[in-house]
């Protein structure tokens, strides 16, 4: 089943290797989306939440959340993973990437929302954690907006297949202890960048001054290490606003990102000062990863992402679908 949206660009050249740049061209790009099998509908399972696709040698490599049928929230979800030989069409589910954690760790009730990344020949499993809400007397997850608090960890394996084994740092990335900070009560949904030698860790923040109205306020951040396992300093303040899902691609010499909350499309030459290209955007795809061949040190570098695997909601399930992104 495909469906096709149509995006009026009326002034951005979405072009093989200057996405950032504007043009006096004008042009369509068109999302078209697929159903998959493998990781699509379940009447067992939900999946959502996925990473940016790798290929390695000629195998391409997803990880997602993955939750019993009752429940539609990552927070109550482990990570698994497929692999697919035909660019994301079918896929077949392998396994668990990552369980979780240990009693009493930041990760021992839910793990989440991953993303990849190769590195010097291994491969880095970022996610995110959460323990049961601390105080609760029968040990359950509340997802409340005072002291469910989460943190992004980190997991490496010599394989894509994993054994994944968790850091001793961590988590590598927590909430400020800055109250009025936008990232003071969550930080989530990891994405990564190599460049100028660095690792860019976006992330998006929500407030803990905010209650409540959190989720809808929430704005994406990073953070720098030399190296995968930090340790990574966080930048002073928030980079873009409007972002409740971190979706960001290398761009011509800059970096893209889509927000969901604004609709829009976004490019910042540095990596840190974005501003929109293209605003208000209609059907986007929820909670995408697209297929980034430079998180991965054996495929081109700089070609930018035709397809991707997003989140479909439909009837109160969740699961992945493929989604094509073209000029015309």
């Amino acid at each position: 089943m495909k469906f096709l949206f149509i995006i009026l660009f009326s002034n951005l050249l979405f072009c093989g290797n200057c996405f950032s740049q504007l043009s006096k061209q004008s042009g369509t790009v068109s999302f078209t989306y697929s159903e998959i099998t493998g990781i699509g509908f379940d009447s067992r399972h939900n999946r959502r939440d996925n990473s940016d696709v790798i290929r390695v040698d000629n195998t391409y490599y997803v990880y997602y959340s993955k939750m019993d049928s009752s429940e539609t929230a990552g927070y109550w979800a482990t990570i698994w993973f497929a692999i697919s030989e035909n660019e994301g069409f079918t896929w077949q589910e392998k396994g668990m990437a990552l369980g979780l954690g240990e009693k009493g760790a930041f990760d021992s009730h839910s793990v989440f929302t991953p993303n990849i990344l190769e590195y010097g020949g291994k491969y880095y499993l970022y996610y995110t954690g959460v323990q049961p809400t601390p105080g609760n007397a029968k040990g359950n997850f509340e997802n409340n907006s005072v002291n469910d608090f989460t943190a992004i960890g980190l997991a490496v394996s010599d394989k894509p297949d994993g054994p994944f084994t968790r850091v001793e740092n961590n988590p590598v990335l927590t909430i400020s202890d800055v109250p009025d900070d936008f990232d003071s009560y969550r930080i989530d949904d990891a994405g990564l960048l190599k460049r100028d030698n660095k690792i860019y860790l976006y992330y998006k923040g929500r407030s803990i001054v905010h209650g409540e109205k959190g989720p809808c306020l929430t704005k994406m951040g990073v953070a720098i290490a030399d190296t995968p396992i930090g340790p990574f300093i966080k930048h002073p303040t928030p980079i873009l606003d409007k972002s409740h899902e971190v979706l960001i691609w290398k761009s011509g010499d800059g970096i893209a990102s889509l927000a969901s909350f604004s609709s829009s499309i976004n490019y910042a030459p540095d990596g840190l000062n974005f501003s929109p290209i293209y605003p208000n955007l209609d059907n986007i795809p929820k909670a995408p990863g697209l297929y980034r061949p430079e998180l991965n040190e054996e495929t081109e570098k700089d070609k930018i992402p035709g397809w991707g695997i997003a989140l479909k909601n439909k009837n109160k399930r969740v699961y992945l679908v493929r989604f094509e992104m073209k000029q015309q």
